[in-house]
This record gives C-alpha cells, structure tokens and sequence, in this order.
C-alpha cells in the first residue's frame, strides 16, 4: 500500500463519518423535534427520510471504499458484494426520487389560488408517505438485477467479460444489450432530474417576482431573505441544484467507465463525487435552515447560537 492509497482511504472514511455525522444529527433533530418540539411540518417528514437515504448511500459503500483502497481488496464475497451494490444503487435511486418530491412539493406549496396546483395544495400532506412507499418499492424491484450482474473480487471469466472495481466485480454475457439496458434505467432518473430543473427555474422565478413585489410595497427596507417562506426556498433552491450538479456528473463519469475503459482513479473520482451530496452539502445545508427555523434554537441552543 503506497501513501497515496492511505491517503485516498483516510479521505474516504472522513467524508463517510462526516456525512454520517451530519445526517444522523438531522434524524434526531426531527425525531426530538416530534416529542418535545411543535408540530412537524409536512415537509420535515421528506427531509428526515433524506436524511435516512443519504446516510444508507454512505455507509452502504464508503467504508467498503476505504477499506479497498488501503489494500483490503478480499474484504467482501459474492453476497457482500451483491448487498453492498444493492443497497447503495437503492438508497442512490431513493436521494433523487426523494429530493424530486421535495422540489416537487415546494412548487405545489407555493403555487398561487388560481392555480391548477392550489387544489392539490390541501392534500399534498397527505401523499407524502405513499408516495415515499412507492418509490421504496419502485427501487426495490428496478435493482434487482444487482443480485446477478455483481459478484466477488475473484468473479468467473468464462461467458462474461470482466469489469474489476477494485473490491468486486461486474459480469456482464456479452449478448446482453449494455446500451439498451442503460438507455431503460436511465429514463427514470433523466425525468425527475427534469422535474427538479424545471421547478428550481419556477422558484427562482417566484423568488424574483415575490422580491419586486416586496420592493415595490415596502421600498428597500426589506431583505430577499426575511420570511421563512423565502428562506426555505432558497434552501429547496440551493439542496436541489447542488444535487443536480453532483448527479449529473457521477452520471457522465459512470457513463464513460460503462462503456470506455475503466481505470482505478476513475472509479474513485466517481464514488467520491457520488458521496459529495449526501456526506457535505445535504447535511450543511439543512442544519444551518433548521437553525433559523423559530423552535430549533429553544430544542438545540448551543448548536444554533455557534452557527
């Protein structure tokens, strides 16, 4: 093991516990929030299960990755790597389906009386927990291939040409239709990354509209960020944008290693680009707007009076 690889592993296993960390803290927060704290909002219930997806995307390959790096490439067996690859392709599918309804249920919140939206405004609350029901479902059953396509570090070469990710491997038949298959499981994600730049075009077009509107009634006096109301979408605004951004580029560079040639490095840049959203961003951001929402700094004082 050279320093390098040290190095690159100490990095995994810090990003892994800060994230951890981070999202951790944010499940306590709701759920002491919900016995001692006021009402939850209906959008906590939707942040809390980001939170439980983003820390399952870290701990279900981080350390794994870590552990690779440093030289324990044995570390897993055929059923590791199948759970390991699954469970992190599940909880991976989960972020973005989740972080879409989230932008998906600020856009319905704000949407105006006249509105087509504003009778789905009442009800929206309701639809939460099915519909995070359904994407657990949904995710469930579209990875099943996992438990096939992945096996051990030390995977058969007969039928199958072999893609080594330093503590697994990918077997694919070589009459298996790569791009056919990529093209199917990437229609899901390609429309809800849609729907989430679609709506954080429509909030920061609200947010605009909604800041001429303050400016022109009251003058200057007041700031963009004054309400509550304006506050959290900047936030949505902020949270789904930086996972857009960190999505699409673990995409392309998984794209490329599907179908160019894969390189240790690669593979690498890739799972730390993946884990940058849920270990640093979704985390950082959400505790610094939980702390300027009215109860948290009553529940959690000494955090909020250091932020």
């Amino acid at each position: 093991i050279t320093s390098n690889d040290m190095a690159l592993g100490l990095l995994f296993l810090f990003q892994t516990g800060f994230g951890a960390l981070g999202n951790s803290f944010l499940l306590g927060l709701y759920t002491l929030t919900f016995f001692i704290g006021p009402r939850l909002r209906p959008i906590d219930l939707l942040l809390f299960h980001l939170a439980f997806v983003n820390n399952l995307v870290l701990l279900s390959k981080g350390i794994t990755q870590a552990m690779a790096v440093m030289g324990l490439n044995n570390l897993l067996d055929d059923v590791g790597c199948k759970l390991v690859f699954y469970l992190h392709r599940v909880a991976r599918g989960l972020s973005l389906s989740i972080t879409c309804l989230l932008s998906g249920f600020q856009v319905i919140t704000l949407s105006p009386r006249s509105s087509k939206l504003a009778e789905l405004k009442a009800r929206a609350p309701k639809y939460i927990i099915p519909f995070c029901f359904l994407c657990w479902t949904f995710h469930l059953l579209t990875n099943y291939f996992v438990l096939s396509y992945f096996k051990g570090p030390m995977g058969s070469k007969n039928i199958t040409e072999r893609n080594d990710l330093i503590y697994c491997s990918a077997t694919i038949d070589v009459s298996f239709n790569v791009a056919l298959y990529v093209f199917i499981i990437s229609l899901p994600d390609v429309l809800c990354v849609g729907i989430m730049v679609g709506t954080s075009i429509y909030m920061t077009f609200f947010l605009y509209r909604h800041h001429q509107r303050i400016q022109y009634i009251h003058g200057n006096n007041l700031t963009l960020g004054s309400s509550p109301e304006t506050r959290a979408i900047q936030t949505i605004v902020l949270l789904v944008s930086m996972f857009v951004f960190f999505y699409s580029l673990n995409s392309i560079l998984t794209l490329y290693m599907e179908f160019g040639k894969l390189t240790f490095w690669l593979v690498h840049i890739s799972a730390f680009l993946a884990a940058c959203f849920p270990a640093y961003l979704c985390p950082c951001i959400l505790i610094t707007w939980n702390c300027e929402m009215p109860s948290i700094p009553h529940i959690l004082p000494f955090l909020c009076s250091s932020t």
